[in-house]
């Protein structure tokens, strides 16, 4: 009885254990106050500065119709591509509910890596996160380069 009521105690911290790590390692990196800065200055917005025509916050209101500030913009030096999404601008590069465009949902687990839905558990590229690499003949186990 007692080696039974160990093995369950181990058990349920090392579970306990790995669910932290992966919390952690899995994260997601983006804050909700993320700004995007344009990477030419927008001509159809009308603003007295010239910065503030220059930069896009994540989840801005958009209409591809009547406002338009979004729609294919490229921005932070190419690393965003801005489109409106559901009324919202969204960066289709890695936004997991809009991945490589709009309303292209990623599976559970999959992270949106340069608009691509990507296994970041086993991706030696994306390893853990969006262009982690890891080192070269390294394998990419559970998010970790080189998980032993």
């Amino acid at each position: 009885m007692g080696y039974s009521t160990n093995l369950l105690k181990l058990t349920t911290i090392l579970s306990l254990v790995l669910s932290l790590q992966y919390q952690t390692a899995f994260s997601n990196d983006i804050e909700d106050d993320e700004e995007y800065v344009v990477d030419s200055p927008l001509s159809n917005l009308r603003s007295r500065s010239r910065f503030l025509a220059s930069v896009i916050k994540k989840g801005t209101d958009c209409n591809p119709i009547t406002n338009n500030v979004c729609n294919g913009v490229s921005a932070n030096k190419g690393k965003s591509l801005l489109y409106c999404c559901k009324k919202h601008c969204c960066n289709v590069l890695s936004d997991k509910n809009n991945c490589g465009g709009c309303g292209k949902k990623c599976q559970e687990g999959q992270h949106c890596c340069n608009g691509r839905c990507t296994n970041t558990f086993y991706n030696v590229n994306h390893c853990g996160k969006c262009n982690k690499k890891c080192k070269n003949g390294v394998k990419c186990e559970y998010g970790y380069c080189g998980y032993a």
